[in-house]
């Protein structure tokens, strides 16, 4: 056993001198009933005596617990941590069919999941907002995700701007991923304009170099973009199609499947052990509160 503060512990020459001096504490006041022959109490003395030497006992182990005790633990998993930043659709469309309540859900149950994990939010139509920064707050997330509604957007969000987005995702999380692994989840319903000719191979080029993975969740009846498949073929990801809550929950458990909590192994380290201390205070201020009903001397 370590402590933090281990020049603390000279001050349990005060409680040691304390418990020294208790077996040679006098009496106090003298009334006239002390001075005739009374009955030998050899246990009763021990006693009180050892009731009296619980407050300084009770000294002694705080002094312990200021100085901060510490043991080696033995190694032990922490979870690596993933952030997952969601590219979210709210163009005009997003509001048929009530995709984006499904969709929304989904994003709430998988984030349900991967607790530990760190979450943004990224809206685009035509223009990309910030919605969410990367954050292990999962409330942060979820209570934004409402306000996130298309139908509470301007008009300048109708258009859909994939490639934009993409871009946008992948520099804010450049900027915001100090450590871990990097998941993008681009939930749409439409193709979009910006995807010609290379952009696709572009764009896909920039996320794997960023060591960014993008899952695609396509909320429409209409075939999935080939471009949109194929950046995320290319990054490692993969596209799927769904079209109502339960389909989008398959895919948010496959996805979850694909790309698994991982644990990394901690080396021993030195972590507060104040449990056995703390529970020795406890039990000796009991014992005190019991002798100070009736255990204890009395000055005549």
């Amino acid at each position: 056993m370590t402590f933090t503060y281990p020049m603390l512990l000279l001050l349990l020459a005060i409680p040691a001198l304390m418990l020294w001096a208790v077996p040679y504490r006098r009496w106090g006041l003298r009334l006239p009933f002390d001075h005739q022959p009374h009955p030998s109490r050899r246990w009763l003395s021990i006693l009180l005596a050892t009731f009296d030497c619980v407050p300084v006992l009770l000294l002694a182990a705080t002094i312990v617990i200021l100085a901060g005790p510490q043991t080696m633990q033995q190694p032990k998993n922490a979870r690596k941590l993933t952030n997952i930043q969601f590219c979210l659709d709210v163009s005009g469309s997003m509001s048929m069919d009530n995709r984006y309540e499904k969709a929304k859900k989904a994003i709430e149950d998988f984030i349900a999941v991967r607790e530990g994990d760190a979450f943004g939010l990224t809206i685009f139509g035509s223009q990309q907002i910030r919605w969410t920064p990367l954050t292990k707050d999962l409330s942060a997330v979820k209570n934004s995700l409402p306000f996130a509604n298309p139908s509470r957007q301007p008009s300048h969000m109708g258009g859909t701007l994939i490639g934009a987005a993409l871009r946008f995702c992948k520099d804010n999380m450049i900027n915001e991923a100090e450590q871990g692994d990097r998941m993008i989840i681009l939930v749409s319903d439409g193709e979009s304009s910006d995807l010609a000719d290379d952009a696709p191979t572009q764009i896909a080029d920039e996320l794997k170099s960023a060591n960014i993975r993008l899952y695609h969740v396509h909320v429409a009846t209409d075939p999935i973009p080939d471009e949109v498949i194929d950046i995320a073929r290319e990054t490692g990801g993969e596209a799927f199609q769904a079209t109502d809550a339960l389909s989008l929950k398959r895919v948010f458990t496959h996805i979850d499947r694909m790309k698994p909590a991982e644990f990394r192994t901690l080396g021993t380290v030195p972590l507060d052990h104040f449990q056995p201390f703390a529970i020795a205070s406890l039990a000796f201020l009991a014992l005190h509160v019991i002798g100070l009903l009736g255990a204890r001397y009395t000055p005549w």
